[in-house]
């Protein structure tokens, strides 16, 4: 007996990756079938497992991919032959997302299904536009109204004459290409034409844009900025709010488009801290981490630990690998009593102290160097030192180190190599000027950038002249800086931290 196939009816949000619900990213994780329309974000699809099957059905160059009946037909088949269907779309699908029709289907074919809402853009834009709609001094009511049908033919459902006055505030969903003749029929049937108005374009995206007049300048304003769907259209008082309300517009990196390099296992850290402050972080990394070829040379140090004095840290992918490697090989932390550690820069030693581990050396500048100074000034020489870390990594802790009389044994830990990328898109935004800032937290990540634009070289110069380099410390800077990049921006403190901070000062005091 075959498995009873189920359809969730999703709704993923408006475009921002934070407001899709737990319930929806649960569902996603068990699905079999995704079956997604234009969403405003794929980053929602990421969510779904790397077996399930994700079928696209919204529009190309302006045409459907799939009818509507085709679409029924699509989940219906895919349950019937026993599979967990996710049908997710923007928004909630329930309002105006089509879904009672699907969910009608579902029960026309006895198929079990359940509707998971999502935040719909009707309330969440305007929300993120600083326009609350309703509010006890201004209204308290609010309609929600397709802009899609032209409100001048005789056979319209939508009784404008009740309507123009009958709620405080009215929202419009998809209605920017009948702006005009929405306006009008507000106004003929009995709206005051200096009732405020907003334009919300891409609600709760970095590039969200927001248009106010009022309805009889509404139109002509909507024209000049060039504002186009997809977009919001807020009527009433509230829309005065803004002024005061205005939180997300204002953040210090709003609409910047910055493309992070990190390795993908670190950039989400950075990421959330850059689109925390309104920026639209774009993952490019050009190093993945990886093990080494071999465990041999690691395992041989960590088997020979109790011949070595120090043990240095130079990165957090240094005591991930080098800790997971000691369990590996039968070993805990206490192979490590007899061992002083040193870490460099606080989030090495943070992650040491996250596993009960109190570094015996933290220096107080970020890099390499500052062990050999730290090392000096405690008067420590001639010690045994193990440095597990990446395979290509600067020599100068260890030649320096061993100047002073310290045996030095490098091992290699992991790899940084060039991960497989789609080149395309990023291509196409450095070609029009749509990256603000490029960033790179180490010199692999620069030399790697570059190398994947290889037959782009020259062009790449010239696109570059026009994008913020930020680079997190003097040795990337250098890196970048020898590779022909000027260099923009590196923080007194070399860390993440440090790094956005310095990218909001000079966003705040270039404009």
């Amino acid at each position: 007996m075959s498995k009873e196939g189920k359809v969730y009816l999703v709704g993923a949000g408006p475009g921002d990756p934070g407001l899709i619900t737990l319930k929806a990213i649960e569902c996603l994780a068990e699905a079999d079938v995704v079956v997604y329309d234009n969403l405003a974000n794929r980053a929602f699809l990421r969510y779904a497992s790397d077996a399930a099957e994700l079928i696209y059905v919204g529009k190309k160059g302006g045409h459907h991919t799939l009818a509507q009946h085709e679409i029924n037909r699509l989940i219906v088949e895919k349950a019937l032959s026993g599979k967990k269907v996710v049908r997710l779309k923007g928004g909630d699908p329930f309002i105006f997302g089509r879904g009672g029709e699907e969910a009608e289907e579902l029960v026309a074919a006895g198929i079990e299904f359940e509707v998971v809402p999502g935040i719909t853009s009707a309330i969440a834009v305007p929300a993120y536009a600083g326009i609350p709609l309703t509010h006890r001094s201004y209204t308290s009511t609010v309609a929600f109204i397709t802009g899609h049908e032209d409100p001048s033919k005789e056979s319209s459902s939508i009784a404008w004459e009740k309507i123009a006055t009958g709620a405080g505030t009215l929202v419009f969903l998809m209605g920017v290409g009948n702006l005009e003749k929405i306006a009008d029929a507000l106004i003929t049937h009995g709206r005051d034409p200096m009732t405020p108005v907003a334009i919300i374009r891409k609600g709760t995206e970095p590039d969200q844009q927001t248009v106010t007049g009022s309805l009889q300048d509404i139109a002509q304003k909507a024209r000049s900025s060039g504002i186009k769907p997809p977009a919001i259209i807020v009527v009433g008082d509230v829309v005065r709010l803004r002024d005061r309300l205005n939180w997300y517009e204002t953040k210090p990196l709003f609409g910047k488009n910055i493309i992070v390099t990190r390795a993908r296992a670190q950039a989400s850290e950075f990421s959330k801290k850059l689109a925390s402050l309104g920026a639209n972080p774009i993952e490019f990394p050009t190093i993945e981490i990886v093990p080494p070829d071999n465990w041999s040379e690691l395992d041989n140090a960590i088997s020979e630990l109790d011949q070595y004095d120090w043990l240095i840290f130079t990165s957090v992918n240094g005591v991930k690998f080098f800790l997971a490697r000691l369990k590996e090989t039968g070993r805990d932390l206490r192979a490590l009593a007899k061992i002083k550690i040193a870490a460099i820069g606080p989030k090495t030693a943070q992650e040491l102290k996250d596993l009960c581990i109190v570094p015996d050396i933290v220096p107080y500048e970020y890099r390499a160097e500052a062990i050999v100074e730290e090392f000096k000034r405690q008067g420590v020489s001639k010690a045994t030192v193990l440095i597990p870390r990446a395979q290509e990594a600067r020599e100068v802790l260890p030649e320096e180190l061993r100047e002073m009389g310290f045996t030095v044994n490098v091992v290699t830990a992991y790899r940084t190599v060039r991960p497989k990328h789609d080149l395309d898109s990023v291509k196409q935004m450095l070609k029009d000027r749509q990256i603000h800032m490029i960033t790179f937290t180490s010199s692999s990540t620069v030399r790697n950038f570059v190398a994947m634009f290889e037959q782009e070289k020259d062009d790449l110069t010239k696109w570059m002249q026009h994008i913020a380099v930020a680079c997190i410390g003097p040795i990337t800077a250098e890196t970048a800086k020898d590779l022909g990049f000027s260099v923009d921006i590196m923080p007194d403190e070399y860390t993440i931290d440090g790094l956005v901070e310095k990218i909001i000062q000079f966003f705040r005091f270039s404009h």
